[in-house]
């Protein structure tokens, strides 16, 4: 058996596509939602899963055990995402979450098993056989991963385009995906660093939202909000949304911070209070508009950052 290298992931940067000048230079690949795995494929049937951050995450996972011997006797180390699917066949990181964190407890990750599998899509080998590759471009790592033939119940290969980003983006944002991974050609594995020949790019989607409450911020933001809760109108009042904690200059946090002490209220203007300690609230007539990535299924904005006030909106514009 191989005594295998532990290897950082690599990191995406995030920015928008390639010039098109140099498109041709890159590769894409659908963006995944989903946790990050480093996979240790010893040669001896045996598998592991290592987290972007070190913690072995293998007994989260029982049912990609028989990815080992799918390999067989060849010592590798993949780069991959494990994700679990909606219905549509696109990552949906909030229904992998009831399988996260669960290594220690076995029995009950056999049984989220059965109810949410995870999938495994692997999109970069780092070693194989007795030798590193994180010094070959992309391309060859990338033929070299094709060679093993990983397409299984519940792991796979993604297809990649070489060139024609625009397309590549257009189809994901057609299809609701999150984006694009685009990788330089000649792309060397740069373990543990965030980089420029890889580059995230995320669709950007947005929605107004009318503010309802705030988190104080600490340190030099003492008295100023660090984040601003906020709801969306519906015809029974007003439905909570997110916390944005992002996106504001310090110019305009402060002049939110002074359209929020005008506003102040004691009672709480969202149909249910959101649990969020040490919140305060506000008469519900502030209205932003909000960046997101995704939304949750019970409507929740993921990664949500500020944009920008919308003083040529009233909360009643947005029924």
């Amino acid at each position: 058996m191989t005594l295998l290298p532990r290897i950082t992931p690599m990191l995406a940067t995030p920015g928008p596509l390639p010039p098109a000048a140099t498109d041709a230079q890159w590769a894409y690949e659908v963006k995944q939602d989903g946790q990050r795995a480093m996979v240790h494929l010893p040669g001896d049937g045996s598998v592991r899963l290592f987290a972007r951050s070190g913690a072995d995450i293998t007994p989260a996972y029982p049912d990609l055990a028989a990815l080992g011997p799918a390999l067989g006797g060849v010592p590798a180390v993949l780069d991959g995402e494990i994700v679990a699917l909606d219905g549509e066949g696109r990552s949906d990181f909030e229904r992998l979450q009831s399988r996260m964190g669960l290594s220690g407890s076995p029995a009950k990750a056999a049984r989220m098993a059965q109810r949410v599998p995870a999938h495994l899509v692997l999109f970069d080998a780092v070693f194989l056989g007795d030798r590193s590759l994180v010094a070959l471009p992309w391309t060859e790592r990338r033929s070299a991963l094709e060679g093993l033939g990983l397409h299984g119940p519940h792991w796979f290969t993604p297809a990649v385009a070489v060139g024609h980003g625009e397309e590549a983006l257009g189809m994901t944002r057609e299809a609701g995906l999150e984006g694009l991974i685009a990788k330089r050609l000649t792309s060397v594995y740069e373990p543990g660093v965030r980089s420029r020949s890889w580059i995230k790019i995320r669709h950007a989607r947005t929605v107004d939202v009318i503010v309802g409450g705030w988190v104080p911020g600490r340190g030099r933001l003492g008295g100023l909000p660090g984040a601003l809760l906020v709801g969306e109108r519906h015809a029974g009042g007003l439905r909570y949304a997110g916390s944005v904690g992002t996106g504001w200059s310090d110019a305009e946090r402060a002049r939110i911070a002074e359209l929020l002490r005008v506003a102040a209220v004691d009672t709480c203007p969202f149909d249910e209070v959101p649990p969020v300690a040490g919140a305060r609230w506000v008469l519900p007539r502030l209205v932003g508009e909000v960046r997101y990535a995704t939304r949750t299924r019970a409507g929740r904005l993921r990664q949500p950052s500020w944009h920008r006030l919308r003083p040529d909106l009233a909360p009643d514009d947005l029924g």
